[in-house]
């Protein structure tokens, strides 16, 4: 693997995590691994919930629209999205209301991806404010 400085690019195109028009890469870093991990604790914590017993819809529908929220955010910071700051407010939404459903639930999976779902939406809306 290549250190992020050193990737075989040619002289004119800059590594897409480094070209983020005026900036802070190392906010976008953040946010990129954080929101990556609140998709897959979502996904995760959905197909633990689907072998429990009991109905739990509204957090099943609730975990899989964080999760593809998350998806979707990873990919406006990746590609250097001009919206990205707006679409952070958004996922800063989704996932506040999918991480105070969470920990309504006792279950410790709930309990773990309520709190981390909660850290995706501080991480988004402190992305959203930055001055970029």
């Amino acid at each position: 693997m290549y250190p992020i400085n050193k990737m075989p690019y040619p002289m004119n195109v800059t590594h897409p995590m480094t070209a983020y028009p005026n900036g802070n890469i190392f906010l976008q870093h953040r946010l990129l691994h954080t929101v990556q991990n609140c998709e897959a604790t979502c996904e995760f914590t959905r197909n633990e919930i689907l072998k429990m017993e009991g109905c739990r819809k509204e957090q099943l529908k609730l975990l899989s629209d964080c999760a593809n929220m998350c998806t979707l955010m990873a990919k406006y910071i990746a590609s250097k999205s001009i919206f990205a700051k707006s679409l952070a407010c958004l996922c800063a939404e989704v996932c506040q209301v999918c991480g105070e459903h969470c920990i309504k639930h006792p279950d410790k999976i709930s309990q773990a991806c309520g709190q981390s779902c909660l850290h995706c939406a501080q991480e988004c809306r402190e992305f959203a404010s930055a001055r970029h």
